[in-house]
């Protein structure tokens, strides 16, 4: 199956014809019922990835799973025992606001995702076999015609095949407050931004006029919104400042005892 992010197709800069035929699709006919399935085995279901939804309870406990925190905390028992309170005071609070930090910026990020798991269409008009269907557009795989009219949520990354007065509201994307025109004409710039691919359409944006046909080219996290999301995944992960410098820390720490131990 093709990938475009691997092989650097910019599918705006393709024809209609030539992204057809690198995607072994046809125009007329679409893909086959055999097809399709062997293509979703390969790419697996057109849908945003991520994991369960954590309470802020486990969001909050989950920024002392670190050893250098670990270490802290100890040492802020072990100040009150030997009578410095103060210190227990100073440790405990850098280590709650550095856990507030955490959680609200793990909050966000999952909140994130889940809005953009909410812009996804629920099913697709398809063209398969010569005949129109509806099927559930995490079905959907690269070569499936889909069509498009007024009201429609867009289900994947589409190369547009035919467009009469097709307009789309690409807001989420691009930012773009107004409804972008669209068109099937291949375009000779290789890095255009998304706003001005006027021969694409991406999952999650909506279909304001017109109708049209397009090629799903892309689907889950391979879209444009699958890659949004990644980003906002990842950045649930991304440490804060403090938890930086104490991983630091504790790997200087851990060379400076093993060097002792040795000696």
């Amino acid at each position: 199956m093709i990938d475009a992010r691997r092989t650097g197709i910019g599918w705006h800069r393709l024809s209609a014809d030539a992204a057809l035929a690198q995607l072994r699709s046809d125009a007329r006919l679409g893909l086959t019922d055999a097809e399709a399935t062997e293509r979703l085995a390969q790419t697996g279901p057109n849908a945003l990835q991520g994991g369960g939804r954590r309470s802020l309870l486990r969001m909050f406990l989950d920024q002392f799973a670190d050893f250098m925190i670990l270490v802290l905390l100890a040492a802020a028992l072990i100040s009150g025992f030997i009578g410095e309170p103060m210190y227990t005071v100073a440790i405990l609070v850098i280590l709650l606001l550095n856990a507030l930090v955490g959680t609200v910026q793990a909050y966000r990020a999952e909140r994130a995702v889940a809005a953009l798991r909410r812009m996804a269409a629920p099913a697709a008009q398809v063209r398969r076999g010569g005949t129109r269907r509806v099927v559930p557009a995490a079905e959907l795989v690269p070569g499936d015609l889909v069509l498009l009219e007024a009201g429609n949520l867009v289900p994947a990354d589409l190369r547009l095949l035919e467009a009469a007065e097709l307009q789309a509201d690409e807001a989420a994307l691009t930012g773009e407050s107004l409804a972008v025109g669209k068109s099937i004409e291949p375009l000779d710039a290789d890095d255009l931004p998304l706003g001005d691919r006027r021969n694409l359409l991406f999952k999650g944006s909506s279909v304001t006029r017109g109708r049209g046909l397009g090629l799903v080219v892309a689907t889950g996290m391979r879209t444009e919104l699958g890659r949004i999301a990644g980003l906002l995944a990842g950045e649930a992960g991304v440490k804060t400042p403090l938890q930086q410098r104490l991983a630091r820390f504790g790997r200087y720490l851990a060379l400076v005892v093993i060097a002792i131990c040795a000696v």
